[in-house]
């Protein structure tokens, strides 16, 4: 008869339970000690092995070799009998089912009598949670007090369903998501066992597909094992449905540099091309959380590519942690919406839009160097450049006051520009509020040894006012341009002034006409 790989390849020793040693190990010492409980009870999320876990558990305690350390042997009458389903001591119950107290009534009559062949008659049920209040209520004082010859073994996938009067009557084990890389492990002896060519990309892409449960990940290694053909990463993400990493790259990179339009390209040309909206949302958010760990420290991209690795840390330094997670909950939001919106596609645009628009408000958006950024991951911008384009270079707000202004004056704001992504990172550094206050200036210039910053409103200009940030602001500037600097805050107001295409950006001239307000009356 045809089996599922997850059912031909489930553990039937303790030494094949992948991820889940401190369960295992406690287990396996408890009956080498023959410190067995009457109640156990298994939570976690699905896949991880509860099931496995109960049934050699079932299997230990009626084991027939002589040293309790190797129970279960895997070949005595009762361990064989087990793996054909043929033990009568060991009572599955699907709890889904069976949610009413007249099922737990059935179950505690037929509790009292002994055992068939083991020592232990084991009853598992699954997904307990689903049990009615009544069904509960019935099953405490068995819980509390079963047969000797009985154990039950309660599995969840929603332990904050389960009553308290329940969890205080059981030992408790706490089943973890497994690691990707130990998923990969398994799948590529499974693979290799089953005489399938996989490559190590689409190994990787299934587990992490699998989101930490193993038998999801098996389900579709067997999924794919069905089109007869090498499965490599193209393959899988055609069977799969999901887009390749380069388009979530441009998508991330799109709504970094603010290019609506680009990015819903991405999204549009990734969907037209058969991914599924759910999965390229979901490879999204994974991809802004990788960004997100990077950010405080808590994940080491060694395991990407040098060059992921390298593209994945700079995109992180681009867009400030709050602002990161505004977005990750847009994002987050849009895909629990795309189950069940009318068009699957429109959550992720409508998500792409608000995340833009959450970063023009906040003004952490960059204008890319290379205005074909998307083309290509290795030119999203460079790094010298984009700390100091923390707003859009076009339609800047300027100060409404001052119009003209010196070459001298001119040429001393062009080298503040050079210095601001110093003086930025050294205010983050020791005053990360302040930093997203100094980032939130609408322009800046040099008038002297006087810096004039300008803010849209009152509120962030009174902030910046204060005397703590005034301090710190000239001590930081005046040490990085080698000069005594004081620090003036002004209210700005709204004017175009687009640089010409003859005119360099990061000279003297555009300069002025960024922070300065300036004009241009003829080019020569």
């Amino acid at each position: 008869m045809p089996q599922a790989l997850y059912s031909k390849w489930r553990p039937r020793r303790w030494d094949s339970v992948v991820g889940q040693d401190h369960v295992v190990q406690t287990l396996r010492n408890a009956v080498s000690n023959q410190r067995i409980v009457h109640a156990y009870l298994f939570a976690g999320p699905r896949g991880t092995g509860k099931t496995t876990t109960a049934r050699l558990l079932a299997k230990a305690v009626n084991c027939l070799d002589e040293d309790l350390s190797q129970r279960p042997c895997d070949d005595c009458e009762n361990c064989r009998g087990l793996n054909a389903g043929r033990f009568l001591d060991l009572i599955e119950i699907d709890a889904a089912s069976n949610t009413s107290v007249d099922d737990v009534r059935d179950l505690r009559e037929k509790i009292n009598f002994s055992p068939n062949l083991g020592r232990f008659k084991v009853y598992v049920i699954d997904e307990v949670h689903m049990l009615s209040n009544a069904a509960f209520n019935a099953l405490l004082k068995t819980l509390e007090e079963p047969p000797a010859h009985a154990i039950l073994i309660l599995a969840t996938t929603e332990i904050h369903k389960i009553p308290a009067t329940v969890l205080s009557r059981c030992q408790r084990y706490e089943f973890r998501r497994i690691p990707v890389k130990d998923i990969i492990t398994t799948l590529g002896v499974m693979a290799k066992n089953e005489d399938l060519q996989v490559s190590p990309e689409a190994l990787e892409l299934i587990a992490r597909q699998s989101t930490g449960s193993l038998r999801d990940a098996i389900s579709l290694l067997d999924q794919l094992s069905s089109t007869g053909s090498k499965i490599d990463l193209s393959v899988a993400q055609e069977v799969l449905g999901t887009a390749t990493s380069q388009s979530v790259i441009e998508v991330v990179g799109s709504l970094l540099a603010a290019e609506a339009k680009s990015g819903l390209d991405q999204i549009h040309r990734a969907l037209d091309s058969g991914s599924d909206v759910r999965q390229f949302t979901r490879q999204i958010i994974e991809h802004l959380r990788n960004m997100l760990l990077v950010q405080i420290g808590e994940m080491d991209p060694g395991n990407e590519t040098p060059e992921r690795a390298a593209l994945l840390k700079e995109q992180a330094r681009l867009i400030d942690t709050p602002d990161l997670i505004k977005v990750i909950r847009i994002f987050n939001q849009a895909a629990y919406e795309s189950r069940t919106s009318w068009q699957p596609g429109l959550p992720l645009e409508v998500a792409f839009i608000e995340a833009c628009q959450q970063l023009a408000e906040s003004g952490t958006q960059i204008k890319p160097d290379n205005p074909s950024h998307t083309k290509t991951a290795n030119t999203l911008a460079k790094p010298e450049k984009a700390a100091a384009r923390t707003r859009p270079q076009m339609g800047e707000e300027t100060h409404s006051e001052q119009k003209k202004t010196s070459p001298q004056d001119a040429q001393l704001s062009s080298q503040l520009n050079q210095y601001w992504p110093q003086v930025l990172g050294m205010v983050r550094k020791d005053h990360p509020n302040l930093y997203g206050l100094l980032n939130s200036s609408q322009s800046k210039h040099l008038s002297g040894n006087v810096l004039v910053l300008g803010f849209a409103s009152d509120i962030l200009k009174n902030q910046m006012n204060k005397r703590e940030n005034l301090e710190v602001i000239q001590q930081v500037v005046s040490e990085v341009v080698g000069m005594p600097i004081s620090v003036r805050c002004m209210i700005t107001t709204a004017k175009n002034n687009d640089i010409p295409k003859e005119v360099d950006e990061d000279g003297m001239v555009a300069s002025a006409l960024r922070d300065m307000g300036g004009e241009i009356v003829d080019i020569q």
